[in-house]
């Protein structure tokens, strides 16, 4: 069964790294040969994949099902392996075997073509992500990995420079509020293991537990930095509510509560997420602010 790389991987690879990115996605099928034969995997279905990794549905050599995950090794996800060995199982995708040098690793098998999208009632696919949430932050972030308090310096660096690559008042008036919000709380960024993108396609359907999370991105930080993602997923439903702030921070409330957090502390590192989302706009050439971004500031900006 040969393993052909889809199309539309490498072009993600070519558009953020050039003709690095189309000599890593070419390489892929050798990679997975390698790992295939070294942990005795059977291939078990065809691949599936992402921006960034290619995962191929395997059975190891006891009858385990599992899926193998090839992905470059970058900033992002060289803590995936330790974050997930950290939580063990509870709330995210159990972490079978890893090779932190290619950044290869060996999960266990979930359904991947049920993600929490698939569930109707909107504010209950939010508490079951909120569910999972509330079980990986409570636990301290081992070491090595990415520290919140060292982005929120760079986003406070970056923020200036944001601003005066906006061309609408409001939104530089917008990002100055953001930024002022996490000076407020930069000083105390906070020590917990964040998965930092948990949004409804990164919960999948499974077997030893109805949802886990998958693909997270950890880093050492506040809960607060967390809700993002889930605040602004499947935002046709904020819209369709006839009320987009009300819809945002009755999603923002419930989290808050689900997870026991101070909301105005919880709203300053929010708008810190909304900041870090138009500093990477703006650097891929916007020159205003992501239209969902500004409507989740307007409305949580009422929690601080």
């Amino acid at each position: 069964m040969d393993i052909v790389v889809p199309e539309a991987l490498t072009a993600s690879h070519v558009k953020w790294d050039g003709e690095a990115g189309r000599a890593w996605s070419a390489g892929l099928p050798t990679l997975a040969a390698r790992y295939l034969e070294e942990w005795d995997l059977r291939r078990d279905g065809e691949p599936w994949h992402g921006a960034v990794s290619l995962v191929l549905p395997v059975v190891r050599a006891d009858g385990t099902r599992a899926a193998l995950k090839l992905q470059p090794v970058n900033d992002e996800n060289a803590g995936e392996g330790p974050g997930l060995r950290a939580w063990a199982g509870r709330g995210a995708v159990r972490l079978l075997d890893e090779d932190p040098l290619t950044g290869t690793l060996l999960l266990e098998r979930l359904d991947a073509g049920r993600s929490l999208s698939a569930v109707p009632d909107d504010m209950e696919a939010l508490r079951i992500l909120t569910g999972l949430l509330a079980r990986l932050v409570p636990l301290p972030a081992p070491p090595g990995m990415r520290l919140l308090g060292d982005i929120a310096r760079g986003l406070l660096d970056d923020a200036p420079r944001t601003a005066a690559g906006l061309a609408r008042e409001e939104d530089r008036q917008w990002v100055a509020a953001c930024a002022a919000a996490v000076a407020d709380v930069a000083g105390e960024p906070g020590d917990r293991l964040l998965h930092w993108d948990l949004h409804y396609d990164n919960v999948l359907a499974g077997d030893r537990e109805p949802w886990l999370a998958i693909d997270p991105k950890p880093l050492a930080g506040d809960p607060g930095f967390d809700l993002m993602p889930a605040l602004r997923n499947r935002w046709h439903d904020v819209v369709a509510s006839g009320d987009v702030r009300r819809a945002v921070l009755g999603r923002f409330d419930l989290m808050t509560d689900l997870l026991g957090l101070d909301r105005a502390r919880a709203a300053r590192w929010t708008l810190g997420r909304a900041l870090q989302n138009t500093v990477w706009d703006v650097k891929d050439g916007a020159d205003r602010m992501d239209e969902v971004q500004a409507a989740i500031v307007r409305a949580v900006s009422a929690r601080l």
